[in-house]
């Protein structure tokens, strides 16, 4: 292929994933996005037509009141709040669109116009919203994991100095940095819109599905509904979350080698597979057409493909269950 016309594509769809991405994130407001960030949603409006074309609805706006109470994005909207990345549903799903069309076309035209390759590098585009939203989230809650030894002392130290549950969350949102002083913080201002402390902090353990936060919470409930002293509750999980987040560090440690082995058997085979592609199209071809030898109507060659894939399936899970040591 004519490197000037590669380029030239290339460069079209990159100009035309930046003008998506400018498209569904620009125009948002301040105040929407502080609100939905605590109650879910932006204020209703009134009649659309009546009113001046800078308060109109965003696209973005109408297509998420369309898909919001769909069943499909209800596990598109955890993962977002996991994560906490500042996308809508319709964001994230043009995101996934866009990824899948740029990763299919760029496939398509570096290797030679095969369709084949074309439709899997459409397929795992569209994946890569979702890799890095899963990755956020891992990310961001054993960040928070680290952080939570930190945050029951000094929610300890501010019982015994006097102050209420209350106060001592906002003193954590204050003086810890995030994602804990965020999540507090939501806790705060979610108490202060008229939801109740239980319930606010079920909200936080659905952003963060920590064992350890579940202790706590569990803690805080009871203590609300029968009494007792709260900060020696919170500093006997307190000795127990530290202890378990040293654990969980050396365990991490050991385990290093053998992630990294399941990534490196992971990944060859797939980057064996494509730089053969580039190098000799006409080879790897022989895998997906559909010529003799056959087995009934099935090519050999997708057989083999799809025993291949399952076999790295497998061994990847494998890896995963080794290395996943619980504490």
């Amino acid at each position: 292929m004519n490197p000037l016309i590669l380029l030239v594509a290339v460069a079209g769809v990159l100009m035309l994933f930046g003008a998506g991405v400018a498209l569904i994130a620009g125009g948002r407001s301040e105040v929407d996005e502080r609100m939905e960030r605590y109650v879910g949603g932006t204020a209703q409006a009134a009649t659309v037509d009546e009113r001046p074309l800078e308060s109109r609805p965003k696209v973005s706006d109408r297509i998420d009141k369309a898909i919001g109470e769909r069943g499909f994005t209800r596990g598109i909207k955890a993962r977002i709040a996991k994560s906490d990345v500042k996308l809508r549903v319709s964001e994230y799903i043009a995101l996934r669109l866009l990824f899948a069309g740029a990763a299919g076309f760029l496939s398509y035209l570096i290797f030679d116009n095969i369709l084949v390759v074309g439709i899997v590098g459409a397929i795992v585009g569209s994946f890569i919203p979702t890799i890095y939203l899963n990755y956020s989230a891992r990310r961001r809650l054993r960040a928070f994991e680290d952080q939570l030894g930190q945050t029951l002392n000094l929610w300890v130290n501010a019982l015994r100095s006097g102050y209420s549950v209350l106060q001592s969350m906002e003193a954590i949102a204050t003086e810890l940095p995030p994602p804990v002083s965020v999540e507090f913080e939501r806790v705060v201002q979610e108490v202060r819109l008229g939801l109740s402390v239980p319930q606010a902090l079920n909200n936080m353990e659905r952003r963060v599905p920590s064992e350890d936060l579940d202790l706590v919470i569990t803690a805080v409930n009871i203590q609300r509904e029968v009494g007792g002293n709260l900060a020696e509750v919170l500093d006997t999980i307190s000795f127990t979350i530290r202890e378990r987040v040293r654990i969980k560090g050396e365990i991490r440690t050991l385990t290093a080698q053998g992630r990294l082995s399941g990534w490196i058997i992971s990944l060859l085979p797939i980057a064996l597979a494509f730089i053969l592609l580039a190098i000799n199209a006409q080879y790897m071809s022989q895998l997906w057409i559909r010529e003799d030898p056959m087995v009934g109507p099935i090519p050999c060659g997708w057989i083999v493909i799809a025993v291949g894939l399952i076999m790295m399936a497998i061994g990847i899970y494998a890896i995963q269950r080794i290395v996943d040591i619980e504490v």
